[in-house]
């Protein structure tokens, strides 16, 4: 059977989920494939574009049509209503957008953590996706439009900010079950959801209050 890139892709990101990014090398996803190494260079240039894929397949689940919705995004605009041309119905219509956005952002960084968390060291492999290939990542490209449509400042900026968040309540999440698993007895700083969703919520403060509309009385 001739390989293909899915196969590839598939194949890496199973070893992913079961083992660890520490196992994902090209020897071992050879191994895996039955292949000579050198077959998978006629499909992925290097490892770190293999990374590349495997971070794209992670985050699918979330792909909305051209990257731009999801199906299941928090804030999308609800039925056409009459429009209110007065300035005071301009500034109702702002934050509205404004609190939409916001919903949007909240969810779209909560689905990503979702599709991440139960998956080992998923966090590195998509930072490393997106210092190489960020425009790979369609979630994160709807994550700086939301931002940017919501009037915030800076959203390739604050899109970095948020993933960082996202990324890093992952990395510890991870690191901390790990530790549990050594020692049961260890005891560890909750960062569950709940951390994750308090830190998010501080972060969207800061970041919609610099917003214009926020700015507005």
């Amino acid at each position: 059977m001739t390989l293909t890139r899915d196969q590839v892709e598939d194949t890496a990101l199973a070893i992913l989920t079961r083992f660890g990014l520490a196992d994902l090398s090209m020897r071992r996803l050879a191994r895996e494939l039955d292949v000579q190494v050198g077959a998978l260079y006629w499909h992925v240039k290097s490892k770190q574009e293999l990374l590349v894929g495997v971070a794209a397949r992670l985050l699918s689940g979330l792909d909305g049509p051209d990257g731009l919705a999801g199906p299941d995004d928090a804030g999308r605009p609800g039925p056409s209503a009459p429009q209110d041309a007065s300035p005071a119905g301009g500034r109702r219509a702002e934050r509205r957008d404004h609190a939409a956005g916001r919903a949007g952002v909240a969810g779209l960084a909560t689905g990503i953590r979702s599709a991440l968390v139960n998956v080992p060291d998923s966090a590195e492999v998509v930072q490393v996706a997106q210092s190489l290939q960020p425009d790979a990542l369609k979630p994160l490209n709807r994550l700086r439009s939301l931002l940017e449509s919501a009037g915030v400042a800076h959203p390739a900026w604050a899109q970095h900010l948020v993933m960082n968040h996202v990324l890093g309540s992952i990395a510890a999440a991870q690191e901390a079950a790990r530790l549990a698993a050594v020692d049961p007895t260890a005891s560890a700083t909750p960062l569950g959801e709940d951390a994750f969703q308090w830190g998010l919520q501080v972060i969207l403060d800061g970041l919609f209050g610099t917003a214009p509309v926020a700015a507005r009385p």
